[in-house]
């Protein structure tokens, strides 16, 4: 079982870091005494090899084997944590760990037995569990069958040795398990820290331009129209230079609230808006009465997501339509899945959406928006073959309190429209 790699720092919690490469030297110290804290258990098979009855011969390769099984074990167990391991190289320590038990037990005495205990516990560390679950048994089985042929432990080695090994292995696969979940754990967090910074991104992105690409386009036009006031009409061109100024201070005010994230535009704010841009670019707005009336069915981000349609619809009919009338209407309309949908459309008269053209990044993040509160945009020719209509879909949270007809769209209304303002 490999471990997933995250970059989010180790866990000031976890000292021996369970399941996680030592990154400095003082970490894997610490971890190499946690690990070699359980080599105590080998006190029992060291010890026998001082007995008085032991022969050089049997201390020389009790030694000798004993330094060979630790070596392998810590091999075993440091190679798979800091780099992948082979199956082969799996494979080929264990056998080598369990040959060591099977020699060392059947040679020197029923201590060696702890031996088979380690072995188990290496498979869970770098088996698989698919795996793991099989070997655990087989080498408490070569326990038992090895550990018969002592009958002066037969009555009780069944409780001392081989149920440790059989325990201590499957709970080894636990430990492994709880460690890939945490660090998957860690890992989904790390991806979800790194979502909701690009969601951020997006989000300031797509209020930058649609706050500063509708404020810079009205400053532009009003400083084109004071300049040509000048010298001729003085008075006129300080008021353009005060709108200006009003204009600009009220952007720097937005685009604070928009990196605080605190902005929540309103349509009432962003009509009186739309009024001071097109009366300026000398366009002729007309407002179905609709547009300026309150709207209770409305929340707060559908509403919010109306106010950016129209900023974004009125900056496009400022600099890029060329248009001389621009209709704005907000109608109700139910779907043919009885849903129900609040729906602003803007009409120009301008020259229309260049062919092949695809959505800018204004209308691109508009989308967005409106995808966030289950409505949508739909943009393209004005109904009377000239000129570029954009509609902005919101669902409604409650049903419309009047029964009466909803107010027909801008491509299929014959009513007369308001007077210019």
């Amino acid at each position: 079982m490999r471990p997933v790699e995250t970059k989010s720092a180790s866990d000031d919690r976890n000292p021996v870091m369970i399941g996680q490469p030592p990154r400095t030297r003082r970490q894997a110290v610490t971890k190499t005494m946690w690990i070699g804290l359980w080599l105590f258990y080998l006190a029992g098979p060291a010890g026998s090899l001082l007995n008085p009855g032991t022969s050089t011969a049997a201390r020389l390769w009790g030694a000798g084997g004993l330094a060979l099984f630790v070596l392998a074990y810590f091999y075993l167990v440091f190679r798979h944590m800091w780099r992948e391991t082979t199956r082969h190289m799996r494979y080929g320590v264990l056998a080598l760990m369990l040959a060591l038990s099977v020699a060392l037990t059947w040679t020197l005495g029923f201590e060696w037995l702890v031996l088979f205990i380690f072995v188990s516990v290496g498979s869970a560390v770098v088996l698989p569990a698919q795996q793991s679950r099989w070997t655990i048994p087989l080498i408490t089985a070569v326990l038992l069958a090895v550990g018969a042929r002592y009958p002066e432990v037969r009555d009780y080695y069944v409780f001392a040795y081989a149920l440790p090994a059989l325990g201590s292995g499957f709970m080894m696969i636990g430990v492994q398990y709880l460690i890939r979940t945490t660090q998957e754990l860690r890992a989904a967090r790390e991806e979800v820290a790194r979502l909701a910074a690009n969601d951020e991104r997006l989000r300031l992105a797509r209020d930058l331009h649609d706050l500063l690409g509708h404020s810079l386009s009205l400053i532009t036009l009003k400083s084109e129209l004071a300049g040509r006031m000048l010298p001729g009409s003085p008075e006129d061109a300080a008021q353009q230079v005060a709108d200006i100024e009003r204009v600009s201070r009220q952007a720097l005010v937005d685009v604070r609230e928009a990196v605080t994230g605190y902005r929540r535009p309103r349509l009432a704010v962003e009509l009186a808006g739309a009024r001071s841009a097109l009366r300026t670019a000398g366009v002729e707005l007309t407002v179905a009465p609709a547009l300026e009336s309150e709207h209770p069915a409305l929340t707060a981000d559908t509403e919010g997501a109306l106010a950016w349609a129209l900023r974004e619809a009125t900056t496009n009919v400022v600099r890029h339509s060329g248009a001389h009338r621009c209709e704005m209407q907000l109608t109700e309309e139910w779907e043919s899945d009885d849903r129900h949908y609040l729906c602003l459309a803007v009409v120009d008269d301008g020259g229309g959406p260049p062919r092949g053209r695809h959505d800018g990044n204004g209308l691109t993040g508009l989308r967005e928006r409106l995808a966030l509160t289950d409505g949508r945009l739909e943009t393209g020719p004005a109904p009377r073959g000239h000129g570029f209509a954009l509609r902005a879909y919101v669902p409604m949270s409650t049903p419309a309190a009047a029964t009466g007809a909803a107010v027909p769209m801008p491509d299929t209304s014959p009513e007369p429209a308001p007077g210019p303002v």
